[in-house]
């Protein structure tokens, strides 16, 4: 997911957008599309979602990758959300052939997913708390808020915060110096 990753051009994210991103050091703040694909984030996000083997896409990174179900606290609640949102993109493009496609990779792996999916709830991401278990941090209870980008319809600027003062902010800023530290070696 780092900044400086190539997206495909209808998923490219302004340099405007990524220099505010890199403006937040003390919160993580992303880049999402429609099929929830991680299309740029700062370098604390990227240490957020360091547990994942690839952190390419909130669906697979929730149902496929083995730290989804330990990363995630609620994880029933983060692959009904996962699922929801992907109905979601599929409803404003029926025909979109890599959301169709990330729905029959998952679906074949997942029976979680296809049981979900049949339920065909809708969803998009707007601000709630969610509770993480990040490998070098612990537990972190983080808000979020998303905010639709104007200039790329379809693309979410996804900014999560700590309560002020709280153990999940002490934990962010753990994370920010480890992060920091191992990027300078």
């Amino acid at each position: 997911m780092s900044g400086d990753a190539p997206t495909p051009a209808r998923s490219r994210v302004e340099q405007s957008l990524r220099d505010l991103l890199d403006a937040w050091p003390d919160t993580p703040a992303f880049v999402l599309d429609r099929r929830l694909d991680l299309l740029a984030g700062n370098a604390l996000a990227d240490a957020f979602y360091a547990d994942f083997a690839e952190a390419d896409n909130l669906v697979r990174m929730t149902f496929l990758d083995p730290a989804g179900a330990t990363f995630f606290a609620d994880w029933r609640r983060a692959t009904e959300a996962c699922v929801a949102n992907l109905r979601l993109a599929l409803g404003h493009d029926p025909h979109d052939r890599q959301a169709r496609d990330l729905v029959e990779e998952v679906g074949s792996a997942s029976a979680e997913f296809r049981r979900l999916w049949g339920r065909h709830d809708v969803q998009g991401k707007t601000h709630e708390a969610k509770t993480f278990r990040h490998g070098a941090v612990g537990e972190l209870t983080l808000s979020y808020h998303a905010f639709d980008v104007r200039e790329a319809p379809g693309q979410q600027l996804i900014v999560y915060r700590a309560q002020p003062d709280s153990r999940s902010a002490e934990a962010l800023r753990l994370l920010g110096t480890l992060a920091a530290s191992s990027w300078l070696r």
